[in-house]
């Protein structure tokens, strides 16, 4: 939780301060302060704990059972699959809820499940609040990427130790982007799909 709120709140901070008119609007009018924090609480903290405690969770299993020296590469692949998999459902979920509990999108399931795809398509360029979400989940990323590439680079290799660690942090930040693109890239298609049929 400490990792998602770290994560979290300062992302939160620089989209409210991007954003033309959100602070005072959310200063002036209670109402809408009051379904922004709502919405941070029932989807965006839930989303950021649990894909932190997912990936983190995989990343301990694999460890113990020794697959992060032996395979080092299907780490990566199931952090990067978990993690894809956990953001899009948790948010087709709470979007559902969302439409059952707090009347959101109409009410209406069926639109809940439409705005999923074109959410995510754009949250790659922090133009909606699913990308502070989808950013705050870097903070639990990098760190686990860090330590897997890093381990695989001195595995059989006389890397100096600051070397090696720059070229992982460096390889660990094309992976994120790549988590990033392939989000993104499911959301353009599954939106342009919708919009076909």
């Amino acid at each position: 939780m400490l990792v998602s709120l770290a994560g979290l709140l300062p992302l939160l901070a620089i989209f409210v301060a991007l954003t033309p008119g959100f602070a005072t609007a959310l200063f002036e009018n209670e109402q809408a302060l009051e379904r922004f924090l709502r919405q941070v609480v029932t989807n965006g903290l839930p989303v950021v704990f649990v894909v932190n405690y997912l990936t983190l969770f995989l990343y301990a299993s694999t460890n113990a059972r020794g697959d992060l020296e032996r395979r080092p590469g299907l780490v990566l692949f199931l952090d990067v699959a978990a993690r894809l998999v956990a953001f899009i459902v948790l948010h087709i979920l709470i979007y559902v809820l969302s439409a059952d509990w707090f009347g959101s999108f109409g009410g209406s399931r069926a639109t809940a499940v439409r705005v999923v795809a074109p959410t995510l398509a754009r949250s790659a360029f922090f133009e909606n609040i699913s990308g502070v979400y989808l950013y705050a989940t870097l903070v639990s990323a990098i760190p686990l990427y860090v330590s897997v590439i890093e381990g695989w680079l001195a595995k059989g290799r006389s890397f100096a130790h600051r070397r090696s660690r720059g070229i992982a942090v460096f390889l660990s930040l094309v992976l994120f982007g790549a988590v990033v693109v392939l989000l993104t890239g499911i959301g353009y298609l599954v939106s342009a799909l919708q919009s076909s049929s």
